[in-house]
């Protein structure tokens, strides 16, 4: 049985991760940032910020039933997500607040 909640904090902490953090190692490695990285970075980092934070909360409350799953995956999601696709953040714009929204609300569905 796959668990859905679980899938989409993953993506959450790993998209919200690289999406927060996409700006500063393209800068430092000289790598290509769309144009919202570039010209408004608040938006991206706001939203990583936010879905990253909504995924380690739900990881929290599942402490014992795989949260540190979750995050130890996520973080890996977010390495391969930045270092190898690099300009994969682009997408990331869309994916993360959608796994955030689509986790709070199964989240609030199932409790």
């Amino acid at each position: 049985m796959i668990d859905g909640l679980f899938l989409l904090a993953l993506f959450a902490v790993g998209l919200g991760l690289s999406l927060a953090t996409y700006r500063l190692i393209a800068t430092h490695y000289g790598w290509p940032m769309g144009a919202v990285h570039v010209s408004q970075p608040l938006i991206p980092i706001t939203i990583g910020t936010v879905a990253l934070l909504l995924g380690v909360t739900f990881a929290a409350t599942r402490a014992t039933e795989g949260g540190w799953i979750i995050l130890g995956c996520g973080l890996l999601l977010a390495a391969f997500w930045t270092g190898f696709l690099r300009v994969g953040s682009q997408i990331a714009l869309f994916l993360a607040p959608a796994a955030a929204l689509l986790l709070v609300l199964g989240w609030l569905g199932s409790v």
